[in-house]
């Protein structure tokens, strides 16, 4: 089974990627590999971010990685809070403060919609690198639903599951059904078994 090291410490992603990838690759975390370093994330994209981790991750293990960035977009915020999504409400990182800046932000917008965005870049040599992106659609409520997921999940009524849960109200697998990351993931799975099929 082929090593794919996932360029990510955050347990919630690596969980998501496993579940995903784990029939095809050997899942490798950062932690599996001894790595700590904090890499900025100084990109105008969603890609760019991506590309940056798996380039940092590659160059220190010379072996395949698999690096993910996401965040939400919120059309009446211009697209925002996007690529600052994980640092929305500023450092340190917190997931409840995001969610009451974004809130705040959007206090008299009527316009509701908005998609959660994820792009992944898989680095397998310096002369092979691809990447996929996915996107699921739903609306910002007015106030916190649900115990589950991470982020802005609590926030995101999603327009699956006729439009009556949040992503924080979703279990694990239902939410691996029609999540942004499991779209993209998909599109490389795709892409690989095809590959190495033919």
């Amino acid at each position: 089974m082929d090593k794919l090291i996932v360029a990510t410490s955050n347990p919630f992603k690596l969980r998501e990627i496993k579940a995903l990838l784990g029939s095809a690759f050997e899942i490798v975390s950062l932690k599996d590999c001894g790595i700590t370093i904090d890499i900025p994330e100084t990109g105008e994209t969603f890609y760019d971010n991506a590309l940056i981790k798996a380039k940092t991750i590659f160059k220190m293990t010379q072996q395949p990685v698999l690096a993910e960035d996401s965040g939400l977009e919120v059309f009446a915020l211009n697209g925002s809070p996007g690529v600052k999504s994980a640092r929305f409400a500023g450092e340190p990182c917190n997931d409840v403060n995001n969610n009451l800046k974004l809130l705040e932000a959007m206090r008299d917008c009527k316009n509701r919609d908005a998609r959660y965005v994820s792009v992944i870049v898989v680095y397998l040599s310096k002369n092979e690198i691809i990447s996929f992106s996915g996107d699921t659609h739903g609306k910002i409520l007015k106030k916190t639903l649900g115990q589950e997921g991470f982020g802005y999940d609590p926030l995101f009524l999603s327009n699956h599951y006729s439009g009556t849960k949040t992503f924080a109200q979703l279990t694990f697998d239902e939410k691996l059904k029609i999540s942004h990351r499991s779209n993209a993931l998909e599109q490389f799975l795709g892409y690989w078994n095809s590959k190495n099929n033919n």
